[in-house]
């Protein structure tokens, strides 16, 4: 279970997350949803310690990340943007990322061929198209098998056949038990692949708990609605 405690962040004087509490139950997939600027890419950060919280703090099965890198080993993380070594090819990129982290693992072939890539494996990052990129991104997150998994806008860029794929592949780790953690601007994609959804907007959370209960409370039959219903609310 990831647990945030009386999370804050800010630049400067904006703030980004004010006062967050929530719990993200282990082998269940969470949702992230909220209009620009809400705070989402801001709270996957911290969780993985690339950006350090103003204050609150954070626990992944009962143990502070306070200063603690080794429980990333146990998380994939495939961001909406990546940025790789353009001079490397597909096959040498895997093959670094496998030597850092001292892994035999032959997981990497078998998602390659599961997103037809066996044939760009000599291809330059740089020659790679965006869609591309992203499904090297999804190799990326999931080739060491890791019990978290966490994707921020992961079908941006896929053409309808591979994000197909890729979701049939996240139903698969869920049913493993995995931890998912999903952002996404696509309502029907959060509504496909998720079970409880985090609301946030401005940094808070007004929302946290089963998808089905936000749409039975805003008495709608889509997520979609539901959300736009309290984006509204909030507004006002």
């Amino acid at each position: 279970m990831i647990s945030i405690n009386n999370l804050q962040k800010k630049f400067g004087a904006r703030t980004v997350l004010q006062d967050m509490n929530l719990q993200i139950p282990a082998g269940q997939a969470t949702g992230i949803v909220g209009p620009n600027g809400s705070g989402k890419t801001t709270t996957i950060k911290s969780l993985l310690g690339l950006v350090k919280p103003t204050a609150g703090e954070i626990y992944i099965d009962g143990k502070s990340i306070e200063g603690e890198w080794d429980y990333r080993r146990n998380i994939g993380y495939m961001p909406q943007v990546a940025r790789y070594p353009e001079n490397m090819t597909v096959g040498e990129l895997l093959s670094f990322i496998k030597a850092m982290r001292g892994s035999r693992t032959e997981r990497d072939s078998e998602l390659l061929s599961y997103f037809n890539l066996e044939s760009e494996v000599d291809k330059r990052m740089r020659a790679l198209s965006g869609g591309m990129r992203q499904k090297v991104g999804a190799i990326l997150a999931m080739m060491f098998d890791p019990q978290i998994l966490i994707f921020d806008e992961p079908t941006a860029g896929l053409d309808p056949k591979s994000s197909v794929r890729f979701k049939q592949l996240v139903h698969e780790e869920k049913e493993q038990g995995k931890t998912v953690l999903l952002t996404s601007h696509i309502m029907s994609e959060i509504e496909e692949l998720t079970d409880y959804l985090i609301f946030m907007v401005e940094g808070r959370i007004r929302y946290h708990g089963p998808m089905h209960e936000l749409m039975k409370r805003q008495q709608e039959q889509r997520l979609e609605s539901a959300v736009a219903k309290m984006m509204e609310e909030t507004a006002a």
